[in-house]
């Protein structure tokens, strides 16, 4: 009798245990918050005018502009597929008449890219059709070395040039880093973030409500005079300026000048895919 009620208990121990659901950690984890976010939609919703995801498309996803590709395709990007540069490759399009009509705003990126030994490399241009140098213009300018990079932005406003750098980045090349780019009217002031951090600002007395000029086309992947045909009538092919040969992701323009926190957790969300 005991065997029996032994052989009964252990069956049914048995049959309990292949019941029960495995136990999951993270289904007990609290939701992932960072800055009051869960996802990198949330971040100033009503303010974001233009956005490249390069999910397998050359198209701004708020005006549904589509960009005309030369010699560039889609890898892996930081989330999803993104843009991949290459030698004498970039992406033309119209630029949206958000974009062109800005008088603060906020530019976010993220690029993956070796060492720029053959040139700068643009990254993004807002094109001035008739200045040697864009109305936005994001690049790597010479001088980098194994373990340095040149960051470097121009911005047009109304005719006057807004230089912006050298920002000093260690150990910049190929890995993913955020760029970040902010101007507020009011105040007159840029701010430069690198992976979510702040690196610099800068204040250009009475600039004012930017005004870009001419600036009806861009570029991704290099400068807006390195095109065929240049985007600008000013200038053609420089022999010390180059291409992305490396990824570029995530591409985001907003109306206003977001907060450290706003830029900070839109790093630290994208980073992780949100």
């Amino acid at each position: 009798m005991k065997t029996k009620y032994f052989l009964w208990m252990a069956a049914l121990t048995l049959g309990l245990s292949s019941c029960q659901k495995e136990f999951d950690p993270a289904s007990y984890a609290p939701p992932l918050n960072i800055g009051g976010y869960t996802s990198s939609k949330q971040i100033a919703t009503s303010n974001l005018v233009a956005y490249w995801a390069f999910d397998g498309s050359y198209a701004d996803s708020i005006s549904n502009t589509v960009g005309v590709n030369t010699g560039t395709s889609f890898a892996k990007g930081i989330k999803g597929q993104g843009l991949q540069g290459a030698l004498n490759g970039y992406v033309v399009s119209n630029t949206p008449a958000a974009v062109q009509g800005l008088k603060s705003f906020t530019l976010t990126l993220w690029e993956k890219m070796p060492l720029n030994d053959k040139g700068i490399v643009g990254l993004v241009d807002v094109s001035n059709s008739t200045s040697f140098w864009g109305n936005m213009t994001v690049f790597f300018e010479n001088g980098g070395t194994a373990a340095s990079g040149n960051l470097k932005f121009h911005l047009n406003n109304a005719g006057a040039d807004n230089w912006l750098g050298n920002y000093a980045l260690t150990n910049p090349w190929d890995k993913w880093n955020q760029i970040a780019l902010s101007y507020d009217q009011a105040t007159s002031t840029y701010k430069i973030y690198m992976n979510g951090a702040k690196i610099a600002t800068q204040v250009i007395a009475n600039n004012g409500p930017l005004t870009f000029q001419n600036a009806s086309k861009m570029v991704f992947g290099t400068v807006h005079f390195q095109t065929t045909p240049s985007l600008t009538t000013a200038t053609g092919k420089q022999d010390w300026a180059s291409y992305l040969v490396g990824q570029l992701d995530e591409v985001r323009i907003y109306n206003k000048a977001l907060t450290d926190t706003e830029i900070s957790s839109l790093q630290k969300l994208e980073g992780r895919g949100k």
